[in-house]
């Protein structure tokens, strides 16, 4: 869960990045040359082996480019400053992981999301670690739930979809395909209705008590319906492709959704990655992490 008091700083891109204790929720916004770019980090757990942080809507998981800050640069920053990594003035480098020659943490990146997707990812922070839990992620021991909000009930409440699926780097798309294609991978998950009493994107800010006035009106005009979805497999686009498919698009996705296609204003998809589970790669305990709103 979102703890309630959120830590705000601003700082410019060519600054020094001010840091908190750990596990706190740090809001950091970045004042860019030519915009503002909003990042942040929320640490639902770290340990010496692992962190655990939800990824906000917009922020890539890990980028080439510089312009803007990516979640392992910000996490990198973080860890600096708490292994003690200074400059002269005593304040905290500002690590950048796409700058080569730069002196960063060890960090390691099991899993990823859209830029546009928000949701629960882990880091590992030692080699050990990282080699356990890509062992786990190659083997299924990762349990990966979603909540999608689509355009369009299912006509099965619940169902598996299952398709073949190819990718097109040229245009970073992805789309559904015979399984003899060049190139084709199968392409599988599970998804439920979810119960309005139950639903993630009809909260505010974290709260369980205020309700999105504007979004429930406007789930009830466009038939808009919440799904869960558990991945077996791990495809390019490949929930936002596959729901497009059995004419469900995402509300807010402008790839794939026939209303939204060729919209180059900002839209904040309405894909979380709300729910992991997995096994502690050193102790093996069962992790479990959850959150109860969509981190908008």
């Amino acid at each position: 869960m979102f703890c309630q008091d959120i830590i705000s700083i601003s700082a410019s891109a060519n600054v020094c990045l001010q840091f908190f204790p750990l596990h706190d929720l740090i809001s950091i916004s970045f004042v860019l040359t030519k915009e503002k770019y909003m990042a942040t980090l929320n640490i639902l757990y770290e340990d010496p082996h692992i962190l655990v942080c939800v990824k906000p809507h917009g922020i890539a998981t890990q980028s080439k480019s510089i312009r803007y800050p990516d979640m392992v640069s910000l996490i990198k920053n973080h860890l600096a400053k708490a292994s003690g990594t200074s400059g002269k003035s005593g304040a905290p480098k500002s690590i950048d992981s796409r700058t080569p020659g730069s002196a960063e943490p060890y960090l390691a990146v099991i899993h990823r999301l859209d830029q546009p997707v928000a949701g629960i990812l882990v880091f590992a922070k030692t080699p050990a670690a990282a080699k356990d839990l890509n062992k786990q992620l190659q083997n299924q021991g990762f349990g990966k739930y979603y909540r999608a909000l689509v355009t369009n009930a299912p006509s099965e409440k619940e169902g598996t979809l299952e398709d073949y699926m190819v990718k097109d780097a040229r245009t970073n798309t992805s789309r559904i395909c015979s399984a003899k294609e060049n190139g084709a991978k199968i392409a599988r998950l599970h998804y439920d209705t979810v119960p309005d009493h139950s639903r993630l994107f009809s909260t505010v800010s974290g709260s369980s008590s205020s309700v999105d006035i504007s979004l429930s009106s406007q789930s009830q005009e466009c038939h808009e319906t919440e799904l869960e979805i558990h991945l077996d497999t791990g495809r390019h686009h490949q929930i936002r492709v596959q729901l497009a498919s059995i004419g469900c698009p995402i509300v807010g996705d402008t790839k794939y959704n026939p209303e939204l296609t060729g919209n180059k204003g900002w839209q904040t998809i309405r894909l979380c990655a709300y729910k992991l589970d997995f096994k502690h790669p050193v102790t093996h305990k069962a992790m479990h992490f959850q959150l109860e709103a969509d981190p908008a």
